[in-house]
């Protein structure tokens, strides 16, 4: 999933969400701050999973996932997936409930869809990038990026992989084509931790993304790299193939590709900011 572990917005309020086990688990925080609006949900969710949910410690409606915190870290938070979140929803009295069970509904709705017809995601994908602002020619890009990236997950996940390294493995290919991590190139771009990276990508940058990515597939499959360390190496290999091409286009063009350059802002009918290069 590319935008996944996307934040969803329910009236104006973030909820964040990762993808385990094959279904979306949300944050009990978030939710419960959104149905509440209480200035300290954490102390919330304590009352009442004492209150309402002690009784089922042996199995209870929640797990432990890591989700990104205010501080750009991932750490350990409760999470619920769809069914065991309406049931928290039945526990919290609020005005909201209703129109939550029914938004949560529809996400339920819309992925169910999607894996009968993986076309309709690419095509919410696309609006919500339309619906950002961004050209026709770059949503092409991050489209073809998302299929890309979806191949090398995929390989990964056969392989031995544990969904928890995926992110150190995506950093050596970033760093051996751009010579950055995900997180410093974030910053070199004056982005937080709640914005990804490819959304503000230029298309040279989404480019050679892409062939540090397929590379890096290509390489796996070919070699039958297994488990983290073999395709750590397979990453490194893709991603120097990535950079090759990088420093000779940049020595054509006589300029860096690498751009300080964002999108933020879009959404009120900014233009995306080109940056240093």
């Amino acid at each position: 999933m590319a935008i996944e572990n996307a934040l969803v917005v329910f009236q104006d309020k973030k909820i964040r969400r990762t993808w385990h086990d094959n279904e979306w688990y949300y944050s009990v925080v978030d939710i419960v701050e959104v149905l509440t609006d209480s200035p300290t949900p954490r102390k919330y969710w304590g009352k009442i999973k004492d209150r309402e949910f002690v009784s089922i410690q042996v199995s209870p409606i929640w797990g432990r996932l890591k989700l990104l915190a205010e501080d750009g870290r991932l750490r350990f938070t409760d999470c619920v997936n769809t069914k065991n979140a309406f049931r928290l929803i039945q526990s919290i009295p609020s005005r909201k409930a209703e129109p939550f069970k029914q938004w949560l509904a529809q996400l339920a709705q819309e992925r169910v869809e999607e894996i009968q017809n993986p076309e309709l995601a690419q095509d919410r994908v696309k609006r919500y990038y339309e619906l950002k602002g961004y050209p026709k020619a770059w949503i092409d890009k991050r489209l073809r990026g998302i299929a890309v990236r979806q191949e090398l997950t995929d390989e990964w996940k056969g392989r031995g992989v544990a969904g928890k390294d995926y992110a150190i493995l995506t950093d050596e290919i970033t760093f051996s084509t751009f010579g950055k991590t995900v997180n410093d190139y974030k910053k070199f771009k004056g982005l937080d931790a709640s914005n990804p990276l490819r959304d503000h990508m230029t298309d040279w940058e989404l480019i050679l993304t892409m062939v540090g990515e397929k590379a890096t597939t290509d390489i796996t499959v070919a070699r039958d790299a297994q488990g983290f360390v073999e395709c750590e190496e397979s990453c490194h290999d893709g991603g120097q193939i990535a950079s090759n091409t990088r420093k000779e286009l940049e020595q054509k063009i006589g300029k860096t590709v690498v751009s300080s350059g964002n999108f933020v802002g879009m959404g009120e009918g900014k233009k995306a900011v080109e940056g240093k290069r």
